[in-house]
């Protein structure tokens, strides 16, 4: 199971959450980016439908996998 983090930080003068290495838009205070981080976390966690994906490898190359609706990986918020 995949273990995702997201980091509340200070970004483009003000808050955001960030997942490997992606930020959030920005919020005016640190509490307002915490809530949206564990409103996604909430999201994340639910489960859905299960789906057949399609993604691009960095080298170029398509992916088509099926995606289980019930496999959601463990997430946490971290100050």
């Amino acid at each position: 199971m995949a273990h995702v983090i997201y980091r509340i930080v200070e970004h483009d003068g003000g808050w955001a959450y960030r997942v490997d290495g992606v930020y959030s838009e920005t919020f005016s205070t640190r509490e307002l980016a915490h809530k949206a981080a564990a409103r996604a976390v909430s999201e994340q966690r639910s489960p859905g439908p299960d789906a057949v994906i399609e993604f691009e490898t960095a080298d170029g190359h398509w992916i088509t996998q099926n995606a289980r609706g019930g496999d959601r990986p463990d997430v946490e918020v971290k100050d």
